[in-house]
C-alpha cells in the first residue's frame, strides 16, 4: 500500500519512503540533517531517471525524495541546478525548512503561482478545522510567503498545536509538489 495510490512509482520508491514514514511523515520546520541514514545511503546509489522514468519532472521528484528525508545538501544541489517551477518551489521549502525565511521568499516568488496550490489551500483548511487550538493558519488562497511566516512563528513554539499544524500543512505541501512532479506524463 502506498500513500500514492495514483502513481505509477517505481517499486523503489514505496520502499524508500517506508523507511521513514511511508511519505507521511511529518517533516520538519528546521532540517538537521538526515531522519534516516539507509534512504539516504539508498537514494545517493540511486538516479532520477532510474527512479522516476517517464515521470514530468524526475530531478523535481528526486529534490521532494532528498527533502522528505531531510538531506539538505543533496536537495539543495538537485533544487539549485533544476531551473523550472518546480525546482524553484523545492528551493524555496528547502531554504523554510533551514531556516532562512527571506531566502524562502525569493525561491517562491521566483516559482510563482503553482498549480497545487489550488489543493493545498483546501488542505490547510480541512487540517486547520480539525485543530482549532492551533494558531490559525493563513486562510484563502495559498500564499507561500505568509506560510513562511507561520512557519516561522510556530518554531517558536515548539511542541504546540500551532507547531504541529504547521508541520502537518508542510507535509501535505511536500505530498502535493512530489505527486505532480512524480507523475507521469501523459
Amino acid at each position: 500500500m502506498t500513500v500514492f495510490p495514483d502513481l505509477a512509482l517505481q517499486p523503489e520508491v514505496p520502499e524508500l519512503l517506508s523507511l521513514d514514514g511511508g511519505g507521511l511523515r511529518l517533516l520538519p520546520l528546521v532540517c538537521r540533517g538526515p531522519s534516516n541514514e539507509e534512504a539516504a545511503r539508498r537514494l545517493r546509489a540511486s538516479s532520477a531517471g532510474g527512479l522516476f522514468p517517464g515521470a514530468v519532472s524526475p530531478q523535481g521528484a528526486m529534490a521532494g525524495l532528498w527533502l522528505y528525508f531531510s538531506c539538505f545538501e543533496e536537495c539543495h544541489g538537485v533544487a539549485q541546478e533544476l531551473a523550472t517551477q518546480e525546482g524553484s518551489y523545492w528551493h524555496a521549502i528547502l531554504h523554510r525548512q533551514e531556516p532562512d525565511d527571506w531566502n524562502a521568499g525569493y525561491w517562491f516568488r521566483r516559482a510563482g503561482r503553482h498549480p497545487v496550490f489550488v489543493p493545498l489551500a483546501e488542505e490547510a483548511a480541512r487540517l486547520a478545522a480539525a485543530r482549532p487550538e492551533a494558531d490559525a493558519p493563513p486562510g484563502g488562497e495559498w500564499d507561500p510567503e505568509a506560510f513562511v511566516r507561520y512557519c516561522a512563528g510556530a518554531r517558536g513554539r515548539p511542541g504546540s498545536a500551532t507547531e504541529t499544524l504547521a508541520r502537518e500543512i508542510q507535509s501535505a505541501e511536500w505530498r502535493l509538489l512530489f505527486s505532480w512532479c512524480a507523475r507521469v506524463r501523459g
